[in-house]
């Protein structure tokens, strides 16, 4: 994969050396949102597991880097170590991915990390349900 000028990584460098920082991943949706289909968006930073690279493409990244888990397998085992790290973070995507119903990431996107405002469902179904009743 090259990025060219037709490509972005969101990353805040340094972010972790200062408080209140925003992450990456939480630029991303508003910059994902401005750039539109204009270029490719990589997400750099905050990847630790197979479920924050599901958030990763449903908030819009193409792709992710995978630094610190790239740099604990080289200091546990070398080459056989970043593998390793690589095919754990793999397999946790596609465990999320399956428990989500999803099986392929080409059809993930922010729909699946949304939540529902299970309080407004609760106060539409009291509401429904006492017009229903006699008084």
């Amino acid at each position: 994969m090259q990025v060219g000028a037709d490509a972005m990584i969101v990353s805040n460098h340094g972010g972790r050396q200062l408080d209140g920082a925003l992450s990456s991943i939480a630029a991303l949706p508003s910059i994902v949102m401005t750039v539109g289909d204009r270029m490719e968006i990589f997400l750099d930073g905050g990847i630790r597991s197979g479920q924050d690279v599901l958030k990763a493409v449903a908030l819009g990244a193409r792709a992710v880097f995978i630094g610190r888990a790239f740099l604990y397998g080289v200091q546990a085992l070398g080459g056989e170590g970043v593998t390793l790290a690589l095919d754990i973070i793999r397999k946790e995507l596609d465990t999320t991915m399956a428990l989500c119903g999803c099986r392929d990431i080409l059809h993930i996107d922010r729909a699946i990390i949304e939540t529902r405002d299970e309080t407004r469902e609760l106060k539409a179904f009291v509401q429904t349900s006492c017009r229903d009743k006699p008084p």
